[in-house]
């Protein structure tokens, strides 16, 4: 009896090289939540009844500032201000590129201080401040990826502020449509790891089901190999994340998200943010880029 011994491929065997990831050094702002706590709703993670731990904020806070530290970031920060508890998510202070700052205009009255609050940094600290025109809750709803400006809708900043940032950047703005309340800035729902590639539009993870279908097409068309983020790891706003390029700092309790991070390449941090989660913020929310 003869029997036929064949050699295996290699190239069967060998898994697929990840690609070279080389972290960016960030410099960003952000807000101690000295003054934090849930006293009105204004989205559907927000309830007054359920009691908020501000030390416990402020420690898990500190977490995440060390980590930026830790990663070689130019971490500023701004004051906090009593009865603004919501300043700590510092995203939403504005947009910055090219050392100009878009102000943000809040949609809901409890917020609205805090424009002006984040614009007087901004001028205090060399930038060129734009006052807005339009309602818009800054890099909660613009993203920077690759050559383009992803801009949300639905909730909080108005379309017309899409085509004031254009207007300031002399960028072309991709509106995208959100639909789900609890995925209510786009930096909930989606996460940009590369916004500067050598090659291609940039790379981004994100959650289908927070858009509408025409959005999801210009996703599914510009980012064709995005990361599709599980519903389970969405809801603990696991996309709310920040990432260098390399290391991305997410929820520490979004695993899928974490073993999809893995398997591309990059180097998920996982952080506890849950008691501002309370408020409907995670990691970018408390993460302002201030792109020189």
């Amino acid at each position: 009896m003869t029997t036929n011994l064949t050699t295996p491929n290699l190239d069967e065997l060998v898994s697929p090289a990840l690609p070279v990831r080389t972290p960016v050094k960030r410099t960003v702002l952000m807000c101690k939540p000295d003054f934090f706590s849930v006293v009105y709703r204004i989205n559907p993670w927000m309830d007054p009844a359920i009691p908020t731990d501000t030390a416990l904020a402020v420690a898990q806070w500190q977490t995440l500032y060390d980590t930026y530290v830790g990663l070689g970031f130019d971490v500023h920060l701004i004051d906090p201000v009593d009865g603004l508890p919501d300043m700590v998510y510092a995203a939403n202070g504005g947009f910055i590129i090219d050392n100009i700052a878009y102000g943000a205009a809040f949609t809901y009255a409890e917020r609205q201080p805090e424009g002006p609050a984040y614009m007087d940094w901004f001028g205090a600290n060399g930038f060129d401040v734009r006052v807005p025109a339009e309602i818009n809750e800054g890099e909660g709803d613009f993203l920077l990826v690759g050559d383009v400006i992803l801009a949300g809708t639905g909730f909080r900043s108005a379309s017309n502020s899409h085509e004031e940032v254009s207007a300031i950047y002399g960028r072309p703005v991709i509106t995208l449509n959100l639909i789900n309340p609890s995925f209510y800035h786009l930096d909930t729902a989606i996460a940009v790891l590369d916004a500067s590639p050598a090659t291609g539009n940039g790379e981004i993870a994100y959650l289908p089901s927070a858009f509408d279908e025409p959005s999801l097409a210009i996703l599914r068309e510009r980012f064709p190999d995005a990361i599709i983020v599980a519903e389970e790891d969405a809801a603990i706003l696991g996309l709310n994340s920040y990432s260098d390029g390399y290391n991305v700092v997410i929820a520490a309790r979004a695993k899928g998200f974490e073993a999809q991070l893995r398997a591309r390449g990059f180097n998920p941090i996982g952080v506890d943010l849950s008691e501002l989660l309370l408020g409907g913020g995670g990691v970018k929310c408390c993460t302002l880029e201030l792109r020189r």
